[in-house]
């Protein structure tokens, strides 16, 4: 089967979208499948990888270090290519730009995928006026990728709600996964202060705020604590600056492309923060629970759906009730914390996430709501 992976969004400083769409594509390549991997860059460019072949076509810069296949010429560009790879199955991983893929997928009888990355009512609350109804033109706009799509995979319960809303004919849930190897416990050495760790963007909706004013509270009560910061975004400057002024223990590494070092700093924390109230599955967090380290997560969101007990609590996002959860998690003996979250990560192998986008690419256009 020759499975072609569309994607905006997917650069160097990718978080949770790049890490899937890589180890999708190693996985169907090992499972005998040829995969293709188009996504925007800022000029044309292929080759081979142990993936298969990937492919940048021109995008149009948005921000962020990110780009989008929308011009037309590069959107005429897209359709003559997968008229050239006449694929099996075509993966979408957008839902904006790319979903004219879909339409194509449809007229030639190939079948089209959609994967959903995030919901699309939790990502413009944050950007629009509080006072505008996010739901029914939501609803609208997923109802019409439902139609457009043979199905749509969403990784969690919380990401699946908004096309169970619209009652998607064809919704399959697959939960992503962890390189267990990469992301495995370490021998952290022992010491009396609680070593906090935040990996992931640093923009406004993922409140990478709360990490620092957490770390301020257990300071102000007496409880010695320091905390790393792992990747990069529009509020590390602010945050920066914040950390500076109140003198709080705070080291910023800047975005971590080495995976097995942001592994390293993962497995050293005693505590991961992943306040973010609307992850759509939570791929830090679950890195973290591999790493041997318990998570706090917000209580909405798909984060909580990770946690197991003594490998992760979920609490409201405000700087007191998260301290207490991490007090609550240090009191746990260490031994226990550590092997409950790395058993709860052992749960979500690749593999298994692999077999079952696999289903989902050879039963796609099936009109039912199976769990592969």
């Amino acid at each position: 089967m020759r499975i072609v992976q569309l994607a905006n969004f997917h650069g160097p400083a990718s978080g949770g979208l790049r890490t899937a769409l890589d180890a999708l594509g190693r996985g169907y390549a090992a499972a005998g499948h040829e995969r293709v991997l188009i996504t925007p860059g800022p000029r044309y460019a292929a080759w081979r990888d142990a993936a298969g072949l990937r492919v940048v076509l021109p995008g149009v810069p948005v921000g962020g270090g990110y780009r989008l296949i929308c011009a037309p010429a590069a959107l005429r560009a897209l359709t003559a290519l997968l008229e050239r790879l006449t694929p099996d199955s075509v993966e979408v991983s957008d839902k904006l730009t790319l979903v004219h893929a879909a339409r194509w997928a449809r007229s030639r009888g190939i079948r089209a995928v959609l994967l959903s990355h995030e919901r699309l009512d939790a990502v413009l609350a944050p950007r629009l006026p509080a006072r505008l109804p996010l739901g029914l033109p939501a609803d609208a706009w997923n109802r019409r990728l439902a139609g457009a799509f043979d199905a749509v995979v969403a990784a969690s319960a919380f990401s699946c709600a908004e096309f169970a809303r619209v009652a998607a004919p064809a919704l399959y849930r697959v939960p992503l996964g962890v390189d267990l190897d990469v992301f495995a416990p370490s021998e952290a050495a022992p010491g009396t202060v609680a070593r906090l760790v935040y990996a992931g963007r640093l923009s406004a909706e993922k409140l990478p705020r709360l990490p620092l004013e957490t770390l301020r509270v257990l300071l102000r009560r007496g409880v010695p604590a320091r905390l790393d910061v792992l990747g990069t975004g529009p509020e590390r400057g602010r945050l920066e600056r914040r950390a500076y002024e109140a003198g709080l223990p705070v080291r910023f590494h800047g975005h971590v492309a080495d995976r097995r070092a942001v592994a390293r700093a993962l497995a050293r924390a005693d505590v991961a923060l992943a306040p973010c109230p609307v992850e759509s599955f939570g791929l830090s967090v679950l890195e973290a629970l591999a790493c041997g380290t318990p998570a706090v997560t917000a209580n909405t969101g798909a984060s909580p759906e990770l946690l197991a007990p003594d490998a992760g609590l979920a609490t409201p996002t405000t700087p007191e009730a998260t301290a207490d959860a991490v007090l609550h998690l240090l009191s746990v003996p260490e031994p226990r914390r550590r092997t409950a979250a790395r058993k709860r990560a052992e749960e979500f192998p690749w593999e298994r996430t692999v077999q079952g986008m696999l289903e989902v690419h050879t039963r796609a256009g099936e009109r039912s709501f199976p769990d592969p």
